[in-house]
């Protein structure tokens, strides 16, 4: 069960404000976090996150905490503030996407997938450009990968070059458990994980990281990743491009177990 921790400064960021208002309320109230967790359909972890500015709410979570809490809509109305300083704003409509996909394809070159980083890793990746607002960017990270607790998770299949595993963001320690998370991940029924080795010299993922979502009612979209933002693409001829790249760079790729292989040797390549 994670510890209860005390809320950081409310006026550092409106993530933290918004947490410091939930703490607010729960406090008035006299409940405990797993109280609270109880009556708004969560879990005790995901409030001691909400409260400790260290992930982005859900709208179905923050309808249930302004139901329980009798708010008249009060958090709801400060949601949409603390999306726009979260995420980028022409980040915000991928969120959405990625959270409502039936299935992803996902390629990167030079890092691990957002979706599969931890939060030692992402902070290290994140702060080497010096942003301001380091703690929500984080945290909006992390929050991402809540479409895993959903319960009909969606189908994911994540390629990656070598060389994301051999840069050492945040340090050994720091990498060992990325690795690690990996290696847990690639062991989920819904997940498949490929590495592409260093020995495939040319592939169609040179181009840069892309990912491809798949929906129920809705035709596949492609978002690019570019570097001060990447793009949605929604024209059809582009899209079945994308998928014919993953198709080759699937081919190329070990396969899940030899990705395995490959990822556990670097683990015990850097506990040395």
């Amino acid at each position: 069960m994670t510890v209860e921790t005390d809320a950081p400064d409310p006026t550092s960021s409106l993530l933290a404000f918004f947490g410091s208002e939930i703490l607010r309320l729960r406090t008035e109230r006299g409940w405990s976090q797993g109280a609270l967790a109880k009556e708004a359909h969560t879990t005790q972890a995901m409030i001691s996150y909400l409260e400790s500015a260290k992930r982005v709410p859900t709208d179905d979570l923050v309808r249930d905490l302004d139901a329980v809490f009798e708010t008249g809509g009060h958090l709801g109305r400060l949601l949409p503030l603390v999306l726009r300083y979260a995420y980028p704003s022409w980040f915000l409509p991928y969120v959405q996407l990625e959270h409502d996909s039936k299935s992803m394809r996902v390629f990167e070159s030079q890092i691990v997938p957002g979706l599969l980083q931890t939060e030692g890793y992402a902070r290290a990746m994140l702060a080497a450009v010096r942003p301001d607002n380091l703690d929500d960017l984080v945290a909006a990270r992390m929050s991402r990968q809540a479409l895993f607790e959903r319960k009909v998770p969606p189908h994911t299949w994540f390629v990656v070059d070598e060389q994301a595993l051999l840069r050492t963001i945040g340090g050994p320690l720091i990498m060992i458990e990325q690795l690690e998370r990996l290696l847990d991940a690639g062991q989920q029924p819904r997940t498949v994980i490929q590495v592409v080795p260093a020995s495939v010299v040319a592939h169609p993922g040179l181009a840069g990281p892309f990912t491809v979502m798949s929906f129920d009612e809705q035709p596949d979209v492609l978002y690019v990743d570019g570097f001060s933002q990447g793009r949605l693409a929604l024209e059809s001829n582009e899209v079945i491009e994308a998928g014919r790249a993953y198709d080759l760079l699937r081919a190329v790729a070990l396969s899940p177990e030899a990705s395995a292989e490959l990822i556990g040797a670097r683990v015990e390549e850097l506990k040395q």
